[in-house]
C-alpha cells in the first residue's frame, strides 16, 4: 500500500467530535499513516498534543491569526512556558499554525503581524520550523521572515504567485498542496502544483475544511439543506491522484516524495517518519 503523510490537518476540529476515532482509522486503513496536527489557539494546545501521542502522529503549537482578537502578550508568555515545558517531546514537530490572514475582515492587521512575529521569535528561541497560514498576506508574511529568519518549514495551503514560491523556497520553506488544487478552475494553483520542483511540494488536506471537488457544496446547495462536505485526511490519496496527474507522474511517486519533503521541511518529523517506516 502506497503511504502518506498529511502535513496539515485539524483532527481536534469540532466536525469530528462524533466519530474522531473512526476517522483516523478510515484515514489509517487508505495508507494515510502519519498527520501533522497544527494547534490555532491556546485552548486546543493540550487537545492537539493529546491526539498526537495516542495515534502516534505530530503536532504544532501556535496561534492560529483567525484567533488573534483574543490573542494576549499573556498566551505568548504561555505558548513560550509550554514549548519549554516539551522541549523534548519528539511528536513536538513546529510552530504553528501561525501567519496572516487579510481575507477575513475585521481582524486588526497590526495586532496580527506583532503576534506572528512574536512566534517568529519562539521558532527562533527553540530551533523550530513553522507551519504558516498565508492568506492574502505572502508579500507581508515574506517580509516578517526576513526580518526574522526561521528553521524554514511548510507554507500551508499555498496559493501565491512563482515569484512567491520561489521566494518560500529560497528561505527552506516547502509549500503544501490540497484540496483547492482538485478545482478544474483553479488554473494558477493547478499551474504551480504541475511545474514547481518536485522537492517543494509537500501533501496536505487541512481537514476539515479546504474540502475537495467531490465533497464541495455551491452556496445553492447548502441554501438548500444540503451540508458543506467534511474534508479528512482519507481523502489525500485520490488529492495526490490529481497533482500526479497534472504533473504526469505515478502517485505512489508523489507520495513517497511528499513524504521525504516533509521530513526535510520539519526535521523532528523526518526522525518519526524514519522510525515509522524502518
Amino acid at each position: 500500500m502506497t503511504v502518506f503523510v498529511d502535513t496539515h490537518c485539524h483532527l481536534d476540529a469540532a466536525e469530528f467530535d462524533t466519530d474522531r476515532a473512526a476517522m483516523r482509522a478510515a484515514a489509517r486503513s487508505v495508507g494515510v499513516v502519519h498527520c501533522v496536527i497544527p494547534a490555532v489557539a491556546r485552548s486546543n494546545w493540550g487537545a492537539v498534543r493529546t491526539l498526537a501521542h495516542a495515534w502516534g502522529d505530530s503536532y504544532a503549537l501556535g496561534i492560529h491569526p483567525m484567533c488573534t482578537p483574543d490573542a494576549t502578550d499573556a498566551d505568548i508568555d504561555a505558548l513560550g512556558a509550554l514549548m519549554h515545558a516539551c522541549g523534548e517531546d519528539a511528536h513536538l514537530v513546529a510552530v504553528g499554525e501561525i501567519g496572516l490572514d487579510y481575507f477575513v475582515p475585521g481582524l486588526d492587521g497590526p495586532h496580527q503581524e506583532r503576534l506572528l512575529r512574536a512566534q517568529l521569535r519562539l521558532a527562533r528561541r527553540f530551533d523550530l520550523p513553522v507551519l504558516l497560514h498565508v492568506r492574502r498576506s505572502v508579500d507581508r508574511v515574506l517580509k516578517a521572515l526576513r526580518e526574522l529568519p526561521v528553521a524554514g518549514g511548510i507554507a500551508h495551503a499555498f496559493n501565491g504567485s512563482l515569484q512567491q514560491a520561489q521566494a518560500f523556497m529560497a528561505m527552506g520553506f516547502k509549500l503544501g498542496f490540497g484540496g483547492a488544487v482538485t478545482f478544474e478552475r483553479a488554473l494558477q494553483l493547478r499551474r504551480l502544483a504541475a511545474e514547481l520542483p518536485l522537492s517543494a511540494l509537500v501533501l496536505e488536506t487541512d481537514a476539515p475544511d479546504i474540502p475537495p471537488h467531490w465533497l464541495y457544496r455551491d452556496a445553492a446547495a447548502r441554501a438548500g439543506g444540503v451540508p458543506q462536505g467534511r474534508n479528512s485526511p482519507a481523502e489525500l490519496p485520490r488529492i495526490a491522484g490529481v497533482i500526479a496527474g497534472l504533473r504526469g507522474m505515478a502517485p505512489e511517486a508523489l507520495a513517497e516524495a511528499s513524504w521525504r519533503n516533509a521530513g526535510a521541511a520539519l526535521p523532528r518529523l523526518g526522525r518519526r517518519l524514519a522510525v515509522q517506516r524502518s
